[in-house]
């Protein structure tokens, strides 16, 4: 598991998309075969995600495509057959709901089927989240839909440092990888460190303590930051871990930490029930004998109305409340 990273006096303060730019440009730089295909790309992508790069690396490899993400994920898949590596824009990862076949069916499985023959160096970047007001179909986190199909990586940075340095990572990994950027995250600056490398698959420890380890991972961080706070001004120190990639997971991380503070409390937003947390508590209860807790959403839509919205966010009271229930 990587520590904190202290960032030298000639790093960047960036934001999360404009680190995610910076990533892709590095990659475009330096390896001819990548290339960007999806809506809106060639203006930037509604988050800016992309915003400069057509107009550095021309139209042939930023590529502007009709409104079909099944198109879009098949000729993804197709150009990662041929050879180049590919970023897939999905917008949001609701909308990737349309090109779940090509993913699933044929990226996830292409490897294993012709014994190695064929690989499938995709990135797919699928925005995921509560985005604020934006209902029911433009909110949802499915990260542990891809956690659960074999043949892909799973990645959710939660920092701009880690957008940039995971996103390069993805970018040179030879399979398919799913990337959860959150969709209100874009904003948030910090420092990014362009030589700072983080490996797919490693966690980052973000706060230490020996009263329980608290798992969790993309914007949910933030919260989880916030309610370790609260723990701390009461005496309650604990071992907060940013998983970074869902799959592979550190379990080599999470679960050391546990067999030291004995209790583990796994957070995220996504829906609660048959949520990755599951995945992660049960490995850790196996393993170690650690008192276990998970916190997720209700198993309900996402709702327009703030007050309704509302009803699907962990909050940082309600994480500070579970982890002093798990104590007790």
């Amino acid at each position: 598991m990587d520590m904190i990273h202290e960032p030298a006096a000639a790093v960047l303060q960036l934001g999360y998309a404009e680190a995610a730019v910076l990533a892709v440009q590095r990659e475009m730089e330096a390896d001819p075969r990548v290339v960007v295909l999806g809506e809106d790309v060639g203006r930037g992508g509604i988050f800016g995600q992309y915003r400069g790069l057509q107009q550095r690396f021309g139209a042939e490899r930023v590529i502007d495509t009709p409104i079909s993400e099944a198109a879009i994920m098949g000729a993804g898949v197709g150009m990662a057959l041929a050879g180049l590596r590919p970023v897939v824009e999905m917008r949001v990862v609701d909308f990737a709901l349309c090109g779940m076949d090509e993913l699933v069916n044929q990226a996830a499985k292409n490897r294993f089927m012709f014994g190695g023959q064929g690989r499938v160096p995709l990135v797919a970047r699928m925005p995921g989240g509560i985005w604020d007001a934006s209902a029911a179909q433009h909110s949802q986190s499915l990260e542990a839909w891809f956690a659960h199909l074999p043949g892909v990586v799973v990645a959710c940075p939660s920092t701009p440092q880690d957008n940039y340095s995971l996103l390069r990572a993805a970018l040179q990994c030879g399979d398919p990888v799913v990337y959860i950027e959150h969709k209100t995250l874009w904003g948030a600056r910090g420092p990014v460190d362009e030589s700072l490398p983080v490996a797919l698959g490693k966690a980052a420890r973000r706060r230490r303590g020996d009263a329980l380890t608290l798992v969790s991972w993309g914007r949910q961080m933030q919260v989880c930051d916030a309610a370790c706070d609260t723990l701390a001004a009461e005496g309650i120190d604990a071992d907060l871990i940013d998983l970074r990639t869902l799959w592979p997971w550190d379990r080599e991380a999470v679960l050391a930490s546990c067999g030291r503070t004995g209790r583990l409390l796994v957070v995220h937003e996504a829906v609660q029930a048959a949520g990755f947390g599951a995945e992660i508590a049960a490995s850790a209860a196996e393993a170690t004998g650690c008192r276990v807790a998970r916190l997720g959403a209700p198993r309900i839509p996402v709702g327009y109305a703030p007050v309704l919205e509302a009803q699907s966010r962990v909050g940082a009271g309600q994480i500070a409340s579970a982890a002093r229930k798990l104590l007790g």
